[in-house]
């Protein structure tokens, strides 16, 4: 089993930055690749980054640029998400994934709200 706790959501104005963070805890040993995925709202949940355990890192075409994944390996795992250049349209939840031995594991979310 593993859980993930999000934070570093909130309400920025355009062409701000927010950091987000996810938490790992459990059987971390067994998790393999994250990432970070949003669902704005009449949405599709969509695919934003994702990270390997090797580091390598893939992007969406429309945060290419702009945000960059990290992931800290010391005892446990912490995902980051550095935003920048908000625009509005990066306005939703934003989830983080991992994919483990046991299986796929979800976050809760946490509300990114950019403003025009």
């Amino acid at each position: 089993q593993v859980e993930l706790v999000e934070s570093g959501g909130g309400l920025v104005q355009a062409g701000g930055s927010l950091r987000l963070s996810c938490a790992a805890s459990g059987s971390i040993f067994s998790i393999n690749a994250m990432g970070w995925y949003r669902q704005a709202p009449g949405k599709q949940r969509e695919l934003v980054a994702t990270i390997t355990s090797g580091g390598q890192t893939n992007y969406a075409d429309a945060v290419k640029g702009r945000f960059t994944i990290s992931r800290r390996n010391a005892g446990i795992i912490t995902l980051y998400l550095q935003m920048n250049s908000l625009k509005p349209e990066d306005t939703a939840v934003y989830y983080c994934k991992t994919s483990a031995i046991m299986g796929v594991y979800w976050g809760q979310g946490t509300q990114v709200t950019v403003s025009s």
